[in-house]
């Protein structure tokens, strides 16, 4: 005989209660093991794709290894110190970038710049602001995020975490499928399903996504010769895991410095403006379509607020687990919304069925 549903909802929501105040009490120490849990649910197709052209899953998970700390390497020697050479001299820089916007408006919209204006006290304020603070800003970005992650700690740790995770995925998704009630395995496998679906088309499709549009943007703008062209390219790429974001962003910030570093070679600011439009172009008619596919259950809006939600509750561990948890509540919702649209309340009691 089945528990009665008024139990189980019990179970189930002290189930889910114990998991939020998890979240919430350990915090940041989970971040490791959360990051490499993502990691291996990432990779774990590329090692299924491994054992199915001959090789054992420790091969597999080792082959995936080899490749990742060269990638990390060459990451770190090369492209590292460079994102952060040209973030330093974006933030050096930002000063002077104020003085000629306030030199162009001065010249073409006179009235705007007297001084009583509202628009000469604001940029006098962001600039005399930049000045005092702007060297700080990185050094106070890079000293929070050594506080808050123990870089140290991060990068040992997770790395070891996806590693044994990959290893043992399989293996450790069938110990706790036997573990589900067995009532309700058919309807949980399902929904398991669905989540897994949902997280597969977006999440790996949409960082694939990113990645190449990163590479081509941040590639396209360095060709072009804009000099921060690295780092808004790769900005835009990061951003582009939330639609749309990506793209105006880095559209918006690659225009503007194109118009002071390009003001004497305006076809040049048309690159910069045709390199984004590409990019949205190829991204919408190629790349989504294979790599995301079709809908895939998360719309933009929900996106944006699962992620503003959880940061604001769980910190950066919430960031990590916002699109999984966003991705359930939305499998359990349209379930939810399916069992309703299914029964008498919705029905009605004239229903004939």
């Amino acid at each position: 005989m089945a528990i009665p549903v008024k139990d189980q909802m019990k179970y189930w929501g002290a189930g889910l209660v114990a998991l939020v105040l998890v979240l919430w009490l350990l915090g940041n120490v989970m971040l490791p093991f959360v990051a490499g849990a993502a990691i291996a649910y990432f990779l774990d197709p590329v090692a299924d794709r491994l054992e199915r052209l001959g090789c054992t899953r420790v091969i597999a998970t080792l082959i995936i290894t080899l490749v990742a700390v060269f990638v990390f390497v060459v990451a770190a020697l090369i492209l590292i110190p460079t994102v952060i050479n040209q973030t330093s001299a974006l933030i050096g820089d930002a000063p002077v970038y104020s003085a000629k916007l306030q030199a162009f408006l001065q010249d073409k919209i006179p009235t705007l710049m007297e001084p009583d204006s509202a628009l000469r006290k604001s940029l006098d304020s962001i600039g005399q602001t930049l000045r005092e603070h702007g060297g700080q800003l990185l050094s106070t970005v890079i000293t929070s995020a050594f506080t808050v992650i123990d870089v140290a700690v991060f990068i040992i740790v997770v790395p070891v975490v996806a590693f044994y995770l990959l290893l043992d995925w399989d293996r450790m998704i069938a110990v706790i499928d036997s573990w589900l009630p067995l009532d309700h395995k058919a309807i949980v496998r399902k929904l398991a399903l669905e989540v897994d679906a949902v997280l597969a088309g977006f999440v790996r499709g949409q960082l694939s996504v990113g990645a190449i549009l990163g590479a081509f943007y941040a590639a396209a703008l360095m060709i072009t010769g804009l000099k921060f062209g690295l780092i808004v390219g790769l900005l835009a790429g990061l951003l582009s895991f939330i639609p749309y974001v990506g793209a105006i962003f880095g559209g918006v910030l690659a225009i503007g410095l194109a118009l002071f570093q390009f003001w004497d070679e305006p076809w040049l600011i048309g690159v910069v403006a045709v390199i984004f439009v590409i990019g949205q172009m190829v991204e919408g008619n190629f790349l989504s379509p294979k790599l995301v596919g079709g809908s895939v259950g998360l719309h933009p809006v929900w996106l944006m607020f699962s992620l503003s939600a959880s940061g604001a509750i769980f910190g950066f561990v919430g960031l990590l687990v916002a699109v999984p948890l966003a991705a359930m509540i939305g499998v359990f919702s349209r379930f939810g919304i399916r069992q309703y649209q299914a029964g008498r309340l919705y029905r009605g009691l004239e229903d004939p069925d």
